[in-house]
């Protein structure tokens, strides 16, 4: 595995209590794969790629068992040596404002080089062709390394983002919310040169979105996020057609799907938990509709129900019934 993580945490500190943005994750990562994180807004994906990265404030307690990229401990690495040997070389970030993220007075291509030059010995000229090189890459033209980022319609910045990222070439690819603010037809060239990159490229990629049908198209498997948990991971095909979490199911009911055109959209009663009380239970008990009285007390074992199929909940016994009940609106009803 690329990428080993076991029961990370990260806590903020504030004056109003412990937030606890990501609490006890586990996740694995492979060569050559793409591992999607799909989940709604606020429940820790981007925390959880902060904490790998290391750029969360200094109020934040990271922990874990075991964090490691290529058998390396990140949490104890120096952060000398974390820029020096992981950042750019091994693991590269596209975040998820491409127009926040590019510096306005510095030609795009400019930028491309010095973190190249910064991060390897590189000579000017070697660089620049790199970039002619990674922008034709991205179905952009080299000559568009001279213009400003204003110049770079939104679509064409995020391009320009994802060739900086693969600038030397990282084992892995961190993607936040890649699609964010696009239009479709923006959305749809951006994932499609995504998928064209995957058969050129051998970085593995973490996608993170809360767009279900972005991870579907992208992803070899996926986690299902919720409150700082994950509720379920496995296969995509696996996700999709045979999800156990009430949430997963959930999910999917909120989502068009072109199978079934007649259906109606059915979306989850509720707001997610308040993540500086503690939760002794299922973060999702409050939601749910087949919670029980153990829910709210017992935290769920992560459960293996199937090789590579991880899920979080006490009722995966029950999953057929479930998974019936759960295509009814009045299910869902609060």
């Amino acid at each position: 595995m690329l990428l080993e993580i076991e029961n990370l945490k990260v806590h903020y500190h504030t004056r109003a209590g412990v937030v606890r943005a990501v609490d006890g994750v586990s996740l694995s990562i492979g060569e050559h794969e793409v591992f999607g994180i799909a989940g709604e807004s606020g429940c820790g994906k981007s925390t959880l790629i902060r904490a790998l990265m290391r750029l969360v404030p200094r109020t934040a307690k990271v922990t874990a068992d075991r964090f490691t990229f290529r058998g390396r401990d990140l949490l104890t690495m120096p952060d000398r040596v974390f820029r020096r040997d992981m950042l750019w070389n091994e693991i590269a970030l596209v975040p998820q404002s491409a127009m926040n993220s590019l510096n306005p007075v510095y030609r795009v291509g400019d930028q491309i080089v010095e973190a190249i030059r910064t991060h390897s010995t590189a000579s000017r000229r070697d660089a620049e062709s790199r970039v002619a090189a990674l922008f034709d890459m991205v179905g952009l033209q080299p000559d568009l390394a001279a213009r400003y980022p204003h110049q770079f319609s939104g679509g064409m910045r995020q391009r320009a983002m994802i060739a900086m990222s693969l600038a030397l070439d990282p084992s892995l690819v961190v993607m936040d919310e890649p699609t964010t603010g696009l239009d479709v037809l923006v959305q749809e060239r951006i994932l499609r040169r995504l998928a064209e990159l995957r058969t050129r490229i051998k970085s593995s990629i973490l996608l993170i979105t809360h767009d279900i049908s972005v991870i579907a198209e992208m992803s070899d498997r996926i986690a299902i996020m919720y409150a700082g948990r994950l509720m379920e991971q496995a296969g995509t095909e696996a996700i999709f057609d045979e999800p156990f979490h009430p949430y997963s199911l959930g999910l999917q009911n909120a989502f068009p799907s072109i199978r079934a055109l007649d259906r109606s959209l059915i979306s989850i009663p509720g707001s997610p938990p308040n993540l500086i009380n503690a939760i002794p239970g299922c973060v999702f008990a409050e939601r749910c509709p087949f919670v029980r009285e153990d829910c709210r007390t017992a935290r769920p074992p992560d459960l293996e129900i199937a090789a590579g199929h991880r899920v979080a909940c006490l009722r995966t016994a029950d999953i057929a019934q479930i998974r019936a009940a759960a295509k009814e609106k009045a299910t869902w009803r609060s």
